[in-house]
């Protein structure tokens, strides 16, 4: 069996996953609970994928790499600096993303990057989607889900909720379903 490739997130409530200028500042002014599921669905991966805007915010945000038990790759246009953490990878990303589901191992996540879901989703290689939905309607930013994607149809696996927001979590609905 294929690893899957789970797509972990969290957005707006009218669908965008940051302001137009990529900042989040909106996640954190929300009333949750706990991690909001976080530690839980984090021990369920050993890989993570990332676009280089992602990559670089992610400094933005804390002080020390927050994935540092986790095999991570991070999708490049040009060569970077080799890193501790990170493999930098500037080839074709459905490619790549096709030789690791064939791997031994467990869950693939999805870290960020608009840029990269949406070449995932026109592949139709996101088989999870675990959104988790703020109380927040922002009226612009970077959508979750650029237009011209394939239609998919999913199975509800779960929802969950965590103080003032709700986790969805759906799997792609197979042929066998």
């Amino acid at each position: 069996m294929k690893r899957p490739v789970v797509l972990y997130i969290a957005t707006s409530l009218d669908g965008y996953i940051a302001r137009e200028n990529g900042a989040i500042d909106w996640l954190y002014e929300v009333e949750g609970e706990g991690d909001g599921g976080y530690g839980e669905f984090y021990n369920t991966i050993d890989t993570v994928l990332m676009g280089n805007k992602t990559y670089e915010h992610t400094f933005e945000l804390a002080d020390h790499f927050p994935y540092p038990d986790k095999e991570c790759y991070v999708f490049s246009r040009s060569g970077k600096e080799p890193s501790p953490h990170v493999a930098f990878v500037t080839e074709d990303v459905p490619g790549f993303i096709e030789k690791l589901k064939k791997r031994e191992g467990s869950k693939i996540w999805i870290v960020g990057g608009a840029e990269i879901l949406d070449v995932l989703m026109k592949r139709k290689l996101v088989d999870e989607f675990i959104i988790t939905m703020m109380p927040t309607l922002l009226g612009e930013g970077i959508p979750l889900f650029k237009p011209g994607n394939p239609e998919l149809k999913l199975v509800l696996a779960g929802t969950k909720r965590f103080g003032q927001m709700v986790q969805l979590h759906y799997t792609v609905k197979n042929d066998n379903s």
